[in-house]
């Protein structure tokens, strides 16, 4: 498997990995540079030359992987007899640098109702590295002619047109964030409630007023859903205070907060 494949495995299956590549050779090596090697913890894709100097870049990355360190680093191997390394030698005669890079796993956001507000919200987050899932049940809302403005994206953005979209749910990775902002109160309920159903999701947000989060959290206790389940959702979305209600600026609220979360749980894992 090539690298650039390997690499999007590991983002498709949400697990973390490195990036090892040859940056710079001195002398006689296996591999020149710009060869390269993804090291998963279980795994590995291509190769930087074999031997103690793949070993070593191995180990190096494993540890990588086990620490909260998120920068790459560079690592300088010696292949002559008189560098040994908790691998062995490896006799080439030169010097090897290696570039190793973390590949997190990146977060996931998932907006139902790709309206004004969420289209607005899309354009926003599309700007960012991560996985961005957009689901609405009105096929117009996401035709390639109305998601222009995102196909120069950072993000990776995936579609689902579905009629019953609370579906979607099961398409979407764990750890996701969810928005709920349909045309429809039914389908947000719908939407609410599945996610709430569900155990592998990050924060769930719903757009609306303080009248309609009474209405719906009523609702969402009637259908069986403790208070502190219920609690997991966060109306309104964003930053009320600032009361300007048009969609560029809830959308920006609510980026703002996501933005913010992402911090936090990065902030998390490293620590």
């Amino acid at each position: 498997m090539q690298w650039v494949r390997a690499v999007e495995l590991l983002r498709d299956e949400r697990r973390p990995g490195v990036l090892v590549t040859v940056a710079l050779v001195r002398g006689h090596a296996p591999r020149g540079a710009g060869a390269k090697m993804v090291v998963a913890t279980d795994a590995t894709w291509g190769s930087v030359g074999g031997g103690n100097l793949e070993e070593t870049a191995v180990t190096r990355a494993r540890a990588l992987l086990g620490s909260p360190a998120s920068a790459p680093e560079q690592l300088t191997v010696g292949l002559t007899d008189k560098a040994r390394t908790d691998h062995g030698r490896q006799c080439c005669g030169g010097e090897v640098t290696l570039l190793l890079e973390p590949l997190p796993v990146v977060p996931a956001v998932a907006v139902f109702g790709v309206g004004h507000v969420g289209l607005e919200l899309a354009r926003i987050l599309a700007r960012h590295d991560l996985d961005l899932h957009l689901v609405d049940s009105r096929a117009d809302q996401l035709s390639p002619e109305r998601l222009a403005c995102l196909d120069d994206a950072e993000a990776r953005v995936v579609v689902h047109h579905s009629p019953v979209p609370e579906l979607a749910l099961g398409s979407v990775p764990t750890g996701t964030h969810v928005l709920v902002m349909t045309h429809d109160h039914a389908e947000d309920f719908a939407v609410c409630d599945a996610a709430l159903r569900c155990g592998h999701l990050g924060s769930i947000g719903l757009i609306g007023s303080a009248a309609k989060w009474t209405r719906f959290r009523t609702g969402l206790l009637v259908e069986g859903h403790d208070e502190a389940t219920v609690a997991r959702i966060e109306c309104p979305i964003g930053d009320p205070a600032d009361g300007d209600k048009t969609p560029p600026s809830i959308a920006l609220g609510a980026a703002t907060a996501l933005v913010r979360r992402f911090v936090a749980d990065r902030d998390r894992v490293d620590g």
